[in-house]
């Protein structure tokens, strides 16, 4: 009973809250299960993201893909000096609840994997966009970052996405 309490007074904080910010900026957005977009990333409607800075690129999985496959139990990456192809599986992503192939959102050269995600896997589920990133690229075609999603564009495919299922 007062974990129903509880719920009920966290729901309608989080609706007043909401409702009386709507005209301050944030530094992400929020979609309807509450995944964090950030601003400053490019998306690829299978849920991957890009952070393109320099000559380098880093490519992870999104708030919302680690929310919907649950706890991340085991990740199989690529050996650095490999190429990854846009649209094209890298790796897989075991969970409790699934396995889940990783595609690139962009092609190019893997100059980096993520040493910590082979004994903590779970740091996809706890830092999707900062510790758990899988991959650095040197890419080979940039211009392809133009033909993934922004932040807002995300936000709305996947609520379109979850409105579906």
């Amino acid at each position: 009973m007062a974990l129903r309490m509880w719920a009920s007074s966290t729901a309608n904080a989080l609706r007043l809250s909401s409702a009386s910010k709507t005209h301050l900026s944030s530094p992400f957005s929020l979609s309807r299960c509450f995944s964090t977009v950030l601003d400053g990333l490019k998306y690829a409607s299978s849920h991957e993201w890009v952070k393109h800075e320099g000559e380098v690129a880093t490519v992870g999985i999104t708030d919302h893909a680690q929310d919907h496959l649950g706890e991340v139990v085991f990740v199989d990456l690529p050996e650095s000096g490999g190429s990854v192809s846009q649209g094209k599986s890298f790796g897989a992503v075991e969970s409790v609840k699934a396995t889940s192939d990783i595609n690139s959102p962009i092609s190019g050269e893997i100059v980096e994997v993520n040493p910590q995600l082979k004994d903590s896997p779970g740091l996809i589920n706890s830092s999707p966009y900062e510790g758990g990133w899988m991959i650095k690229v040197k890419p080979s075609n940039p211009a392809e970052l133009d033909s993934l999603f922004g932040p807002k564009e995300y936000t709305k495919h996947c609520e379109e996405e979850d409105a579906a299922h």
